[in-house]
């Protein structure tokens, strides 16, 4: 999962939880400032410091939002 890159595809974030908002929060900024909707999950991990139990619960919310169909993930 650190191999791979995170691509926003909807903007909203309806029935989504802390993490996940966040998640699509930091996409839609990237989108501002680089005009770039994606972004390695390994640079996300790094920008929100996690540790521990935060980094499993964050891989959960990035499968959730995959399944959402709000981010789509491709690997390395």
């Amino acid at each position: 999962m650190f191999r791979a890159i995170a691509i926003l595809i909807r903007n909203t974030t309806w029935k989504c939880g802390r993490i996940e908002r966040l998640v699509v929060k930091y996409l839609q900024n990237r989108l501002k400032r680089c005009g770039s909707t994606q972004t390695p999950v390994k640079d996300m991990m790094r920008h929100f410091e996690l540790n521990g139990k935060q980094k499993s619960e964050f891989l959960e919310a990035i499968r959730r939002l995959e399944k959402r169909n709000i981010i789509r993930i491709f690997w390395h």
